[in-house]
């Protein structure tokens, strides 16, 4: 007897399927921290081909002993390298029906660049941005939120105010996590954080460059509760943001601590077909 004919005579045990009798249903069983090549569209129409860590999960009913894991990287694989911001709704469709779950979630974190040009001299360089795309998919409706961490620096007004020669300044992460109703570019998002920091970073300055980002921050001081409120009147008015989170971490130089501020909202939400509020 071969090979062949001796697994077709005893199947191999689908261990996953058994029955669990405990009557406990797990919210989230999947996969964490695979990579894996996608492509990403920028703003002004270009391309980028870049590398993201993806979390997958599914939820597992109580009497279902385990889900297929092999079937989350078969997803993946599936797509090639045409993993993208665009098919994000079809692949979390995929995998629920795929796992036979009622519920999924996707993480996609990457890093994502943009030419900046310096504010005298016009010299450009790239700026990296740590994005995740998060959705979420529950009996068919898709939630969809996208978190961005933006560098920039905050000049302290208290420590402006008590000296006669000069101020301390630190570098801060402002990290925007927004539930969306309509697509948002991610520049939309870091161009509306630097716009309110004391001043946003750049990969590369002149000399020229570097006096003028000095002065500006030191003209536009802000604390870390200025940041995060600054941040939050700008989003309390953009429609296609549904709820938000806004932290801002300053990185102090003069202490060994960091400071931190939190604000969290959830605005009314219009009428939206296909997502889960």
């Amino acid at each position: 007897m071969n090979a062949a004919q001796k697994a077709k005579d005893n199947p191999i045990a689908d261990v996953q399927n058994l029955a669990d009798t405990r009557q406990i249903a797990i919210n989230r069983v999947g996969i964490k921290s695979i990579r894996h090549p996608i492509r990403v569209l920028d703003r002004s129409g270009g391309v980028q081909h870049t590398i993201a860590v993806f979390n997958m999960y599914v939820s597992l009913p109580h009497n279902f002993k385990g889900t297929h894991m092999s079937r989350f990287v078969e997803i993946l694989n599936s797509h090639e390298r045409e993993i993208s911001v665009e098919n994000f709704p079809s692949m979390l469709r995929e995998m629920v029906k795929k796992l036979e779950a009622e519920t999924g979630h996707i993480e996609m974190n990457f890093p994502y660049f943009i030419n900046k040009s310096a504010p005298v001299s016009g010299v450009q360089s790239l700026i990296d941005y740590d994005v995740t795309l998060i959705g979420e998919i529950c009996h068919g409706d898709i939630a969809s939120t996208i978190k961005v961490v933006v560098p920039v620096t905050s000049l302290c007004p208290c420590s402006k105010k008590i000296s006669e020669r000069g101020a301390h300044n630190q570098r801060s992460h402002v990290t925007v996590t927004a539930r969306i109703l309509d697509h948002v570019w991610i520049e939309e998002i870091v161009q509306l954080v630097e716009g309110e920091a004391s001043c946003e970073l750049y990969g590369l300055l002149k000399r020229p460059d570097e006096k003028y980002v000095t002065e500006r921050a030191y003209d536009n001081p802000k604390f870390v509760e200025d940041m995060v409120r600054d941040v939050a009147a700008r989003l309390n008015a953009e429609d296609r943001i549904y709820s938000y989170v806004i932290e801002s971490e300053n990185f102090e130089s003069i202490h060994n601590h960091s400071a931190y501020a939190l604000i969290e909202n959830t605005k009314k939400a219009p009428a939206h077909p296909n997502i889960r509020y």
